[in-house]
């Protein structure tokens, strides 16, 4: 089968500088000590403007729910937000956990973002809750969380057929359709353009890889927070890939937690910070995320500590020409043909700081 080269082009980026691949941004809206969701979401806005100006690829939003230190419960509107920030980057949902929505409600809010940003929108899935088992039932409305996982599969066919507005005749959905979508350029006088968001699938373990082998379909894995599951995850992928329309060949990306600082000193201070709230997270206890002050002050037990050493190994941090080195030597080890950043952190100066440290230290493109 034949992909279509302009999904294709949509997919596929295209390395600057001297990065190996395409860099791209994923964005969990921290919200930090003494910071409002306001400001978080302000800085992501400032964030996405200099990932467009230093020639980082896409820019996705994450779907959180129930966290006080991530304001990104609704990545539709903070898309939305973010179109009106830009002009060219690519923007997209890393991801929109599919088993929390009705299909055709994605369906609706993508197409309505492709009417903002033509030619720009992802649509990363994921089947997780993101969130815990309590969050998902009053998400979902039910208690039957598994069935929901199960069902991915006939729920992204579900979608797609929406996207596409293809449902076959005597289908029970057939004459209904997502708008903006489409049916509006099959109607008359209808003047809308057929194209729709590519769809990713998004992962942290083998299911999602081998689903998205087999359609496929791009597939992004969380490297950031299951790093010990990234190789045979990207294995399965790539052994499990069929051609499609949508490409001729696999196309991996992997989300990396990375943040580097001007000195080496800091930037341990400020992925401890990082780390104290996912023990906090871990342990039930979500909160906004600490200033580094606070986490160097914490009593950390052996146990948190230990959780700590092992979490902060997977985050690339330090100077900017060491966390060039990290990420090089990560792309090479798993042949990823993108990298996406998060940089988890107390502040937003912090955070766009990294950023442009990484921009510099592969030599992209300067902003005007």
């Amino acid at each position: 089968m034949a992909a279509d080269d302009t999904a294709a082009d949509e997919i596929r980026g295209t390395a600057r500088g001297t990065a190996p691949v395409p860099l791209s941004v994923l964005d969990l809206v921290t919200v930090g000590a003494g910071s409002t969701a306001g400001d978080a979401l302000r800085t992501s806005a400032d964030l996405a403007r200099l990932a467009e100006a230093r020639g980082y690829h896409r820019y996705w939003v994450a779907e959180h729910h129930s966290m006080p230190g991530v304001a990104s419960s609704s990545p539709a509107v903070i898309l939305a937000h973010l179109a009106a920030h830009t002009d060219r980057i690519r923007l997209g949902s890393g991801g929109v956990m599919l088993p929390n929505h009705a299909p055709l409600v994605i369906a609706e809010q993508f197409g309505t973002l492709e009417a903002m940003a033509p030619g720009r929108i992802d649509l990363g899935l994921g089947r997780a809750p993101g969130t815990d088992g309590a969050t998902a039932a009053a998400l979902r409305r039910t208690d039957r969380l598994n069935e929901g996982a199960d069902d991915f599969p006939q729920q992204l066919a579900e979608l797609v057929r929406f996207l596409d507005d293809d449902f076959p005749d005597g289908h029970p959905y057939r004459r209904i359709h997502a708008v903006p979508g489409p049916v509006q350029g099959t109607s008359p006088g209808g003047v809308q353009s057929p194209h729709r968001p590519p769809v990713w699938l998004l992962g942290s373990s083998g299911f999602s890889a081998r689903l998205a082998g087999l359609l496929g379909l791009p597939f992004a894995f969380a490297h950031h927070f299951s790093a010990q599951n990234t190789l045979p995850a990207l294995d399965l992928y790539r052994e499990a890939f069929r051609p499609s329309e949508v490409l001729d060949a696999p196309y991996a990306l992997i989300g990396v937690s990375a943040l580097a600082a001007d000195d080496e000193k800091e930037a341990r201070r400020q992925v401890l910070a990082a780390a104290l709230n996912m023990v906090r997270l871990r342990s039930g206890r979500p909160g906004l995320v600490p200033t580094p002050e606070e986490a160097e002050a914490y009593p950390f037990t052996p146990m948190e500590r230990e959780f700590v050493d092992s979490w902060n190994a997977n985050v690339v941090h330090g100077t900017p020409d060491e966390v060039r080195a990290g990420l090089d030597e990560l792309q090479k080890r798993t042949g990823a043909d993108e990298l996406m950043l998060t940089a988890n952190a107390h502040s937003g100066e912090v955070r766009l700081r990294s950023y442009e440290l990484i921009a510099d230290s592969y030599g992209l493109p300067a902003p005007a």
